[in-house]
């Protein structure tokens, strides 16, 4: 990444502006991220716990469900800590690398989570059109590369573009939000940035749309599926659980897809300090609860392990 200069001035930190002379903001923000962060470290740990330990749950789903797991720890991890410790100053500041490194990490665990969202409903179209050829579909061959390319796709798409198109930054160092977030940092670059904007609107529109487009598809067929079953209650339990998945699905990439793909401005807004901090923490937050701990199989794994962790 290039350093751009104004007279002979090089930027080695920002200043994070994004609540200055609003303690009582800072405040009750921070008091709902330590909240959010125990929340999403314990909830994620627990099932990473109890996947691992129950040999019932070593199944594909249980499998994406705990890389979804990993993501959410490394999502919340690698900002909230930092805005956390933000809030505490009127002006708090950051060297140039450790912004870039947190802005960078950000976008590559974000872009990951976007394509495993992809997979995890794949993986439920399987499960449910196809239950006696599921484990022969989804071999574990197939999930190791589906997740892979999850994690190696998100890395090309996110973060090579964004290394690939140096920036320069004439002078300016105050970053109106608490992270270091990508749009709020171009709002700083000085240099001549259609050719990243463009970049920027492809490869969002990639990690994002396609993805939601799919998971769309998916889910639709899904109902399709839930529909002709015999069972009412089977059929009720079914569109209770694609609800509550579709709902924070919806709520993750809608976030994203507003905050990224459109035209970027060098105005800031109070929406461009909010939004990012709802699709960082609530949506970590409400993915163990939705996915896996309102699950049954996961519910009985932890209650068995309970009982034989106090009768050893």
């Amino acid at each position: 990444m290039e350093l751009g200069e104004l007279n002979d001035t090089v930027i080695t930190e920002f200043v994070l502006i994004g609540f200055a002379g609003k303690p009582k903001t800072r405040m009750g923000l921070m008091s709902f991220l330590i909240f959010a962060y125990l929340v999403t470290m314990i909830g994620n740990g627990i099932i990473l716990f109890v996947v691992i330990a129950e040999p019932r749950l070593h199944n594909p789903m249980y499998f994406f469900l705990c890389n979804l797991s990993i993501v959410d720890i490394c999502y919340t991890t690698a900002s909230v800590p930092q805005a956390i410790a933000n809030c505490l100053v009127d002006r708090p500041v950051m060297s140039f690398n450790m912004c870039y490194t947190q802005m960078y990490v950000g976008i590559y665990i974000g872009s990951t989570e976007c394509f495993l969202l992809a997979v995890m409903a794949y993986d439920r179209y399987v499960a449910i059109s196809n239950p006696l050829r599921y484990m022969i579909i989804m071999n574990w061959k197939i999930c190791v590369m589906l997740s892979a390319v999850s994690w190696v796709g998100a890395f090309f798409l996110s973060v090579v573009p964004i290394v690939a198109q140096p920036s320069q930054f004439c002078g300016h160092n105050k970053v109106d939000n608490i992270v270091c977030e990508l749009t709020a940092l171009m709002k700083l670059i000085c240099s001549d940035n259609a050719v990243g904007q463009v970049v920027m609107f492809f490869t969002s529109s990639f990690t994002l749309l396609v993805p939601f487009a799919f998971i769309l598809f998916s889910y639709l067929r899904i109902i399709v599926a839930i529909i002709r079953l015999h069972s009412s209650g089977g059929r009720w339990k079914a569109f209770s659980t694609c609800g509550s998945h579709l709902a924070v699905v919806g709520f993750y990439y809608g976030t994203c897809i507003f905050t990224y793909v459109k035209p970027q401005s060098k105005v800031s807004q109070e929406r461009d300090k909010i939004i990012p901090t709802i699709y960082g923490t609530v949506i970590p937050l409400l993915n163990p609860l939705i996915y896996t701990l309102r699950n049954q199989e996961v519910k009985g794994a932890l209650k068995r392990l309970t009982e034989k962790k106090m009768s050893s």
